[in-house]
C-alpha cells in the first residue's frame, strides 16, 4: 500500500491576539485530514499578517509573534513563522503560501506522535493547504479584496481546509461560487462538533474593559499581555478609518 501523501497546514490571519480556537483548528484539521486515509499532516504554520495591514486595532508583529510562540511552546508540530510579518508591505496570502511551499520542499519533515499507524509513512514531497475558518470564504466576496487569479491558485494549486460549526454554510459557500465549485475536490470542509466560540475581538473588548480573559487564550498570554500593556481603548484606536492595505493594493495594482 502507498504511502500517504505528507501535508502542510498554514494559518494566515492577524492573531491579535491569538487564542486557543486559532489553536483548536489545527487540531481538528489535523484530524480530518488522517481520517480521510490520503494525508498524513507533518507540519503546521501560524503566519500572521504584517503591520501594515492596517486593520484597527493591530498591536505590533513583535508582539503577536511573541504571544503565538508562547502559545504553541507545546506544540510538537504545529509552529510560528515571521517571514510574512516581516515584509515591507502587505503580502497577498498566495505569495505567502508560494513562498512557504518552495521552502518546504527542501525540507524534510519528521513525524509526530499523533502520526497515524494504521498506514506507511508519507512519502514524496509534501502539500501545502490553507487552514481557514468558514468566514475566510466569504472574502472571496468582497469586491477589489482578491484578485480572480489569486483565489484560483489559492484553491486550484494548493487547497483549503476549512473549519466551521456549520458544514451547510461551507457548502453553499462553495455552492454559490462557479470558482470554488469548480474545485470543490481541492476543499475540505471540516464540522466543528464541538462549540468554540472565542473570538479575538471579544478578547480584545473584554481586556479595554478590564474583564477576564482566563481560560480563552492561554496563561503565558495573558502575562505577555499585561506585561505589555497591550489591547488598551488607546491601542484599539490604531488605524481607526484607515483603508485594508489589501484594498489600496488591489486599487494601485488595477
Amino acid at each position: 500500500m502507498a504511502g500517504r501523501i505528507p501535508l502542510i497546514l498554514l494559518a494566515c490571519g492577524s492573531f491579535n491576539p491569538i487564542t486557543h480556537q486559532h489553536m483548536r483548528l489545527f487540531e481538528l484539521a489535523r484530524d480530518h485530514m488522517h481520517q480521510t486515509g490520503l494525508y498524513q499532516v507533518v507540519g503546521g504554520i501560524v503566519s500572521p499578517v504584517s503591520d501594515v495591514y492596517a486593520k484597527q486595532g493591530l498591536v505590533s508583529s513583535k508582539h503577536r509573534l511573541a504571544m503565538a510562540r508562547l502559545a504553541l511552546q507545546s506544540s510538537d508540530w504545529v509552529a510560528v513563522d515571521e517571514w510574512e510579518s516581516q515584509q515591507a508591505d502587505w503580502t497577498e496570502t498566495v505569495v505567502t503560501m508560494r513562498y512557504h511551499y518552495s521552502r518546504a520542499a527542501g525540507k524534510r519533515w519528521p513525524s509526530t506522535k499523533d502520526t497515524p499507524l494504521d498506514q506507511p509513512s508519507a512519502s514524496g514531497p509534501p502539500q501545502l493547504k490553507l487552514l481557514c475558518g468558514a468566514d475566510f470564504l466569504e472574502t472571496f466576496k468582497v469586491p477589489g479584496l482578491w484578485r480572480a487569479e489569486h483565489i484560483e491558485e489559492v484553491v486550484g494549486r494548493f487547497g483549503l481546509v476549512c473549519v466551521s460549526r456549520s458544514g451547510l454554510q461551507l457548502e453553499q459557500a462553495v455552492h454559490e461560487s462557479d470558482l470554488l465549485y469548480k474545485h470543490r475536490h481541492n476543499i475540505f470542509l471540516v464540522h466543528e462538533w464541538i462549540r468554540n466560540e472565542i473570538s479575538a475581538t471579544e478578547v480584545r473588548r473584554a481586556l479595554r474593559r478590564g474583564l477576564s480573559i482566563k481560560y480563552l487564550v492561554p496563561d503565558s498570554v495573558i502575562s505577555y499581555i499585561r506585561e505589555n500593556n497591550l489591547y488598551t481603548q488607546d491601542s484599539e484606536l490604531k488605524n481607526k478609518g484607515a483603508k485594508l492595505r489589501p484594498l489600496t493594493k488591489q486599487t494601485v495594482l488595477d
